[in-house]
Parts: structure tokens; sequence; C-alpha cells
């Protein structure tokens, strides 16, 4: 549009509303790479290692180690030369002493010889709970290292025809094998709570086959241990026919087992 001093012959000039715009063109955004530092992936394969079959395996393996280390070390077996720490008494030494033969089992300390010292320091009765509560304790301390450290690392071993045999024996009829092995001492108590850790027997039954069937041979070994006193007492003499007869029939049974076992 022309002002009135163009229309009077004067010069155009623009009109300020009359000038160019600048155009704006738009830039896509690129996006930028991320990059991961190197120590990230560092920390994420060391992670993997540290969480693979073999390195819980091996961490299994030095804990057991180093427990049954400790107990040559430190020789708990002192307690009973010693005697029980004065300051405690009853329910409460009985209790102190299931956890710690729980922890001892694990450390592959035998359980007839904790089993004889149950009945010697708390007598039949008292005795036989602390017993019995520390082998299930154990068991299940046992069971629970070997599902979780060792079950994937071992399971890939499992290729000979007994050790599949017995791996399906387990799995498939956990309460009614776990009962047996506990009921006839054919098996060493550790060998038996590793062996099915690595199979895929279940929790329940594993401990209630250990708790129902480890009742008869530690009854008669705190028997035998509280009744040591006097062996020609009836008690003490019937507490060793129950430990010799299971084992005999155990040792039969465990015979014919494997026979059975290796014809399949």
């Amino acid at each position: 549009m022309l002002d009135a001093h163009t229309r009077s012959g004067g010069t155009a000039t623009a009109s300020p509303r009359a000038t160019a715009t600048e155009l704006v063109v738009p830039v896509p955004l690129t996006p930028v790479p991320v990059v991961a530092p190197a120590s990230a992936g560092f920390a994420a394969r060391s992670m993997r290692a540290l969480l693979s079959p073999w390195a819980r395996f091996s961490l299994l393996v030095t804990l057991l180690v180093a427990a049954a280390s400790s107990v040559l070390l430190l020789e708990p077996q002192r307690l009973l030369s010693d005697g029980w720490p004065p300051h405690l008494g009853g329910v409460a030494a009985a209790s102190v002493f299931a956890v710690a033969y729980g922890l001892c089992t694990v450390a592959f300390v035998p359980r007839p010889l904790l089993n004889l010292a149950a009945g010697a320091l708390f007598g039949s009765q008292l005795g036989l709970g602390a017993a019995l509560a520390g082998t299930v304790l154990g068991a299940g301390l046992a069971f629970g290292l070997g599902r979780i450290l060792g079950q994937d690392a071992l399971r890939t071993l499992l290729r000979g025809r007994l050790l599949q045999a017995a791996d399906g024996q387990l799995s498939r009829h956990g309460l009614r094998s776990m009962l047996a092995a506990r009921l006839f001492p054919g098996v060493p108590f550790w060998a038996a709570n590793y062996c099915a850790a690595v199979s895929r027997m279940g929790w329940l039954p594993f401990l209630a086959a250990t708790a129902l069937g480890s009742v008869p041979n530690t009854a008669a070994y705190v028997v035998a241990g509280a009744t040591a006193s006097s062996p020609t007492s009836p008690l003490f003499l019937v507490s060793m026919a129950a430990i010799g007869l299971p084992a005999a029939v155990g040792a039969v049974v465990a015979w014919r087992k494997r026979h059975h076992l290796r014809r399949r």
C-alpha cells in the first residue's frame, strides 16, 4: 500500500509491515547415542560369572571345607569334656545344643557322636528332643545350601545309569526314598542331604521324611548315651540292639537296592 506522499508523486517507501520476515527452517534433532561406560559392562560380566552354576558350586565347596576345618581347629567336643556352660540349663541349654548340633552336621560331624552327647548331657527325653531338632535343622541347612549353590552344576553330571536311576527315585518317590534312607543307616547323613538337594525332591517331603525316619536311630543312640554309666542295664542293652539291628538290615537292603538300580 502507498501512503499519501507517494500519491503526490514522492518516492515510495515500504511500510514497516511489509518488511520480509525471516524464514525459520526446522532442523530435525538426531538422537545422540549414549555410550555405556566400560565399567558397567565389566560389572555385568562379573555378576554373571559370580552367579554361574559352577561359581556357586565352588562357593559351596569353600563353605563346607571352611566348616569342616573350623570343627577340626576349634574342637567343639571340648564342651563334652569340660562340661556345658554353667549359666545354661534345661530347655535353654538343649536349644543351644540343638543349634550347635545342626551346624556340626553340616560340617560333617558324625551324628552318632552328637546323639550320644545329647543323651549324656540332657537325659533320654530332653536329649531326644534336642537331637531331633538339631537333625532337622542340620538337614534343612544342608538341603538349602545344596539346592541353591550346587543343584544347577551337579545335575549336568547325572549321566550314568546308576546316578540317573537314583535321581529318578528321589525325584518321583522322595518321601518314601528319604524315609528309607533315614530308617536304615546305610547312607551317611550328609550324603543323603546333598543327594536329595541335587534331585528334584521338594522341601516338605524331605523335612518330613527326615523328622520321622530319624526317630528310631536317634532315640537308640540318645538312650545309650543316657544309660552309658550302667552298661548292664536293660535300657542300655536294648538301645545297643536297636542300633545294631537296623544297621544290619540297612546293609542288606542297600545291597539289594543297588542291584535293582543296576538292572533298570
